[in-house]
């Protein structure tokens, strides 16, 4: 087992790095559409979706 760890400790080490990164971009996703802020990054003036995105 310690063998095995030693061995691929750099791709252990790289795949948590991503698993982190991705689970820090939901974290921040679920954040910001609890606040109503838009996943695309532009206002919802002009936007032919807004009445799928903002139902009142």
């Amino acid at each position: 087992m310690i063998n095995f760890l030693l061995n691929n400790i750099g791709t252990i080490a790289i795949s948590l790095i991503i698993l982190l990164v991705i689970f820090a971009i939901i974290i921040k996703l679920v954040r910001d559409k609890k606040k109503g802020k838009s996943s695309c990054g532009c206002g919802c003036e002009n936007c032919p979706s807004s009445g799928m995105c903002h139902k009142h």
